[in-house]
C-alpha cells in the first residue's frame, strides 16, 4: 500500500486543510502519516486535532509516494525551515509528487522548489512566490509537473483530489 506524508504545524494547521485531503486519500486506498515537529496531539486553528505519527527526524523520504504541506497560521513559523526544505528538496529530486496549499507553498518556494514553475497560495503569499521565482497564478489549483499547489481551505476537496491522481 502506498504511503503519503501529510505536513502539519504543531500548533495552528488549518483544520480541513489536513483533514479533507486526509480522508480523500484514505478513502483512495493511501495510509497516511501526520508529521509534524513535535510529538502528541496537533491542534487546528478552529477546533480538530491530530495525532502526529512521526516527528521530522524520524521520515525516512524513500517511504512515501507523496509529500504534502498543510497550511494555516502555524504553517511558515512551525515548517519553514531549512530541514523542511532539504528533505521536499531531496523528494523532488526522485520525481516524486509535493503538494502544498493555503500559505504552505511560501515553505516550496523559499527551498527552490518554484522557480519558474506556475503556481498559487493563499493571497498573503504572492509576493513571496514571485520574489522566489514562481509564476504565481491566483488559481484555486494550480498543477505543474508533478508539484501541486493550492490557495486555501476552499480548494481542500480538490487538493485531495489532486495528490490521489498524482500517486496513482
Amino acid at each position: 500500500m502506498k504511503k503519503a506524508a501529510l505536513f502539519i504545524a504543531f500548533q495552528g494547521f488549518r483544520d480541513e486543510e489536513y483533514a479533507e485531503p486526509k480522508r480523500i486519500m484514505e478513502k483512495a486506498g493511501l495510509t497516511v502519516e501526520t508529521i509534524s515537529t513535535s510529538k502528541g496531539l496537533a491542534r487546528g486553528k478552529i477546533k480538530i486535532t491530530a495525532q502526529v505519527d512521526k516527528v521530522l527526524d524520524e521520515v525516512n523520504i524513500s517511504d512515501y509516494a507523496c509529500m504534502a504541506l498543510v497550511g494555516g497560521p502555524g504553517a511558515l513559523e512551525h515548517l519553514d525551515k531549512p530541514k523542511v526544505h532539504k528533505m521536499f528538496t531531496d523528494f523532488h529530486a526522485q520525481g516524486k509528487p509535493i503538494a502544498a496549499i493555503c500559505i504552505s507553498p511560501v515553505i516550496l518556494a523559499h527551498a527552490g522548489l518554484l522557480k519558474n514553475k506556475k503556481a498559487t497560495v493563499w493571497p498573503d503569499g504572492s509576493n513571496e512566490l514571485v520574489a522566489n521565482g514562481a509564476v504565481y497564478t491566483g488559481k484555486e489549483l494550480e498543477i505543474d509537473s508533478n508539484i501541486i499547489t493550492a490557495n486555501g481551505p476552499a480548494a481542500a476537496k480538490a487538493y485531495g483530489e489532486a495528490i490521489v491522481e498524482a500517486v496513482k
